[in-house]
């Protein structure tokens, strides 16, 4: 047995992140509550080890408050959700929504271990604008930035002073669309970038190999997002950005799978699930199949 079915001896608790303030495409805030009542979800939710905890929604509108206002409210709430759920010994998993979810789940993980954790961040993007050099606005292509210590300032600092995660035990995996601005942070922070050009030239065992090397080598141990629109979206059509030739999601759920059985693993989180987008439940199939890679055996209660 692995050594997170071990660990999970009150089991796995999902938070739902409906927020989707960070994207163009709000629709992302509709994806936890739609997962949620799904089959998908009805087929996986009799495990005995398996609990969907709360959803957490984005804070309404207020007369002349800035959207960035309103997600670093969200994200202080979920970083709180994330640290109780470690607290009650229970594994984390987080479905969002949009990614600048992201900085709130990796600042809870962080304030309850202490100190930053490593991160596989695994998407066709690099998301490591800052306000300075995006091109749209959009926060969801921040998140990573923010959580090295750089943006905007009411997005920092959420679970430690200063960087959330580690930046020399952070891997962004199957990135195939960005800006120079991007590579230029990352490389400059220490954080090794495996695009989908490398993937493809040395295989993707390999590269997830490395990634993990890295990875798991933070003292504190670590977590992994992942944005569904790394998989090409002709297997996962229901995401918030899609880009042509992502990774297969069969390689996907292998990787998490072998994750699941890492020692270190802290926290999952699966985001950028857009219902509107779907076809035929296949995206919210490929979720649920995501989710059951790292459930221990046990029957279902129904």
């Amino acid at each position: 047995m692995s050594q997170i079915r071990h660990k999970l001896r009150a089991g796995i608790r999902i938070t739902g992140a409906a927020c989707g303030l960070g994207a163009q495409d709000k629709a992302c805030e509709d994806g936890p509550v739609a997962f949620h009542h799904s089959q998908a979800w009805h087929e996986l939710a009799g495990h005995p080890q398996l609990d969907w905890g709360r959803t957490l929604y984005a804070p309404p509108a207020r007369s002349g408050e800035a959207p960035v206002q309103r997600i670093a409210e969200f994200c202080r709430h979920l970083a709180d959700e994330v640290a109780t759920t470690l607290a009650d010994n229970r594994f984390p998993v987080v479905i969002g929504g949009d990614h600048s979810v992201a900085i709130g789940t990796w600042s809870g993980l962080a304030r309850h271990l202490g100190q930053p954790p490593g991160l596989l961040w695994i998407d066709a993007h690099l998301d490591s604008h800052t306000p300075e050099t995006s091109y749209s606005g959009a926060i969801h292509g921040m998140p990573l930035a923010c959580l090295l210590g750089h943006g905007d300032k009411r997005l920092l600092n959420i679970g430690l002073a200063g960087a959330q995660v580690s930046a020399g035990h952070t891997v962004v995996l199957g990135a195939r669309s960005h800006e120079p601005e991007e590579l230029d942070f990352l490389r400059r922070a220490g954080v090794r970038i495996i695009d989908s050009e490398e993937i493809s030239q040395r295989g993707f065992a390999v590269c997830l190999d490395e990634a993990m090397a890295i990875v798991a080598a933070a003292p504190a141990g670590f977590g992994v997002t992942l944005d569904l629109d790394a998989i090409d979206p002709r297997l996962a059509p229901g995401v918030g950005s899609p880009e042509p030739d992502g990774l297969l999601a069969t390689d996907v759920l292998t990787a998490v799978h072998w994750i699941a059985g890492m020692p270190g693993l802290q926290a999952l989180e699966i985001v950028e699930y857009n219902p509107d987008r779907d076809r035929h439940g296949s995206t919210a199939a490929l979720l649920s199949d995501l989710i059951g890679e790292i459930l221990p055996p046990g029957k279902h209660s129904s």
